[in-house]
């Protein structure tokens, strides 16, 4: 049909309605005017070169900083799927991507890799370029992409929007199209809205910020509306939800009031900016509809109404970690006590218990936010290729070189932060290499060229004893006294008292609002678990199990667990205990205990509560009273 459809385009210059989606309909019209053949050899199609991407990369870099830990988060949860993870920039050109090796190899056939520019114009119907030509989210399926080339995949992608309400660029979850999956649509949707969410903050953290939504539930969900507030009342500031909610459009920054647009007074607001840890108020749209609201006061005149306690109560990400283990407490407080002093941090700790989101909190929480991070998994890089990867190279330093050479990793991270994983793995004879550039603190290309000073704050993980290597012959002595100013140990899951937190956290991620908890016989054998991945294993058996409960259901039981651990749990579970559903009783007294901890441990204090919970205010209150 998507075939004939096509070829009748071709044949009579138009596209007879109702037989192919409106909005692949008006793509395929764009691709035919701009002169594209569906079958045949692809016209010219820009591709940056290293300099030129190296250029687009440093204008764009405030967007890739804040995609990039969205992006990694994506693609763990679709690896092993044949599905990458893209963000282009606003001209469709590829800035970055992550994916699974195989079919990263298949994309670049058709250039799906970065530098190359995915513009309708170009590659005529796909997600990346019909998402920006429409300025909305799309899915471009199988024979829907206009070049017959590109059949073979399944595309979707939503438009990233600056807070001012500028197209920025589009993150896009490509694959195979057999490999098609009915949630990606949504998780690359939410997923774009973490990123204007991260840039929004970025750019407001010092003002007055309104966040609100239809349901009280949805307000500090990726759903929820925001708008920046300048000290006089205009709105200065909007995420894509807040210019819809509101009725807004980019043109209103900094022009219209408040007032305007809610019947709210600037002295309701400060009224509201007293009483912080209130229930939301209920507002009016002068659009006509309610919203429900609360305030967030920055750096902002307001914020002298706030007492000094909830100040000190704003969380940065390293705080978002503290759910209550002691272990990690303290790793958390001794990290934090050196962020801003030069000294090598060395973590330890086994596969999955969160190293590379360990350090990216430091990076974020620490002076040099918004600086590169760049993270290099020492195990993952092929021997041969370890040196020209980390140190870069000149034009011509070796067969198959780029021909505008490299700067390498370690120049990227030039002001930011070097994250080395899996240190224990480096080869030997890069070892010496990299401990001359962390004692000069320069680095010399491959093939020969100029010095170049770098600075960098330097995290470096590993779970190998690194001693007992260094006893082996396989690891050097001095490299390890210079990375390990300060070693700081995660512990694995298994030896972490605060597991029904992070349980409990995990849920509302993944399903804000709907109430979701883990059925009591569940949590029993949740607690008893060894959880050999860790962080990882769990956060994926929570995702998976978010993702089979239906509209109708409020606990997860282990028919909602994916086929192995089920099996796993299963195996280790005495034959007398069957997973069936506890009774309601036994699962809100899990609740209520897990609940009633929390609150104890936090003195009373609902936000930090409600924090350590991994659930908003509005949630554990509306527990509290179902109670």
């Amino acid at each position: 049909m998507l075939r004939q459809a096509r070829r009748m385009l071709l044949d009579r210059g138009e596209l007879p309605s109702g037989l192919v989606d409106d909005l692949v309909a008006r793509s395929w019209r764009r691709s035919f005017k701009a002169g594209l053949e569906p079958v045949g050899r692809l016209n010219d199609a820009p591709h940056l070169s290293r300099s030129e991407m190296n250029r687009a990369a440093q204008r764009q870099q405030e967007l890739i900083a804040n995609a990039r830990p969205v992006m990694e988060y994506l693609h763990a949860q679709i690896h092993g799927s044949g599905s990458m993870v893209v963000l282009a920039d606003e001209a469709g050109v590829l800035l970055h991507a992550l994916g699974d090796a195989d079919f990263l190899s298949r994309a670049e056939r058709v250039a799906l890799m970065p530098g190359a520019s995915w513009d309708e114009r170009y590659r005529g119907t796909n997600a990346i370029g019909t998402a920006l030509a429409e300025a909305a989210p799309v899915v471009v399926h199988g024979a829907e992409h206009y070049l017959e080339r590109n059949a073979f995949l399944t595309c979707a992608a939503a438009p990233v929007i600056s807070p001012d309400g500028r197209l920025l660029g589009v993150l896009d979850i490509s694959g195979e199209q057999r490999s098609r999956h009915p949630h990606t649509f949504n998780l690359v949707r939410a997923a774009a809205q973490m990123i204007e969410n991260r840039l929004f903050d970025l750019r407001h953290g010092d003002s007055v910020r309104l966040h609100f939504h239809p349901l009280a539930e949805g307000i500090g969900s990726v759903a929820e509306g925001v708008v920046a507030l300048a000290e006089d009342g205009r709105i200065v500031g909007a995420n894509l939800a807040g210019f819809s909610l509101l009725g807004l459009a980019p043109a209103d920054l900094g022009t219209i009031p408040l007032e305007r647009v809610l019947d709210m007074r600037m002295a309701d607001l400060m009224d509201l900016g007293r009483h912080m840890d209130a229930q939301p108020r209920r507002v009016n749209r002068l659009i006509g509809g309610r919203l429900f609201l609360r305030v967030e006061a920055g750096r902002h005149p307001l914020a002298l109404l706030v007492e000094p306690a909830r100040k000190a109560a704003i969380q940065d990400r390293l705080a978002r970690l503290d759910t209550g283990d002691g272990r990690m407490r303290a790793a958390i407080e001794r990290a934090r006590k050196v962020l801003d002093k030069p000294i090598p941090i060395l973590l330890q700790g086994e596969s999955g218990v969160g190293k590379e989101l360990f350090t990216r909190a430091m990076h974020e929480s620490g002076p040099r936010n918004g600086r590169p991070f760049v993270a290099v998994n020492c195990a993952a890089m092929p021997e041969t290729l370890i040196e020209a990867e980390l140190f870069g190279y000149v034009p011509g330093a070796f067969t198959g070189a780029r021909r505008e050479g490299s700067p390498g990793r370690i120049r990227e991270a030039d002001g930011g932060t070097l994250f080395l994983d899996e240190i224990g793995d480096m080869p030997l004879a890069m070892q010496g290499r990299l401990l001359r550039v962390l004692q000069e603190r320069q680095v010399t290309p491959l093939g020969g060229g100029q010095t170049i000073p770098v600075d960098f704050a330097l995290v470096c993980a590993t779970h190998r004893n690194l001693k007992s290597e260094m006893e082996a012959g396989r690891f050097r002595q001095d490299l390890y006294y210079r990375i390990n100013g300060l070693t700081l140990v995660l512990p694995a899951l298994r030896e972490r008292t605060d597991l029904a937190t992070l349980v409990a956290r995990s849920i509302e991620d993944l399903a804000p609002g709907l109430g979701l908890i883990l059925g009591a016989s569940l949590a029993t054998r949740f607690a008893s678990y060894a959880w050999p991945g860790n962080l990882r294993q769990l956060d994926n058996a929570i995702r998976t199990a978010c993702a089979l409960v239906d509209e109708d259901e409020t606990v997860i039981t282990w028919h909602h667990l994916p086929d192995d651990l089920f099996a796993e749990l299963r195996r280790t579970t005495s034959d007398r205990a069957e997973p069936d559903l506890a009774p309601v009783a036994s699962l809100r007294s899990y609740a209520d205990t897990v609940i009633g901890h929390a609150v104890r441990s936090a003195g009373g204090n609902m936000s930090e509560a409600a924090r350590r919970l991994g659930i908003s205010r509005n949630t554990l209150y509306r527990r509290l009273k179902r109670g």
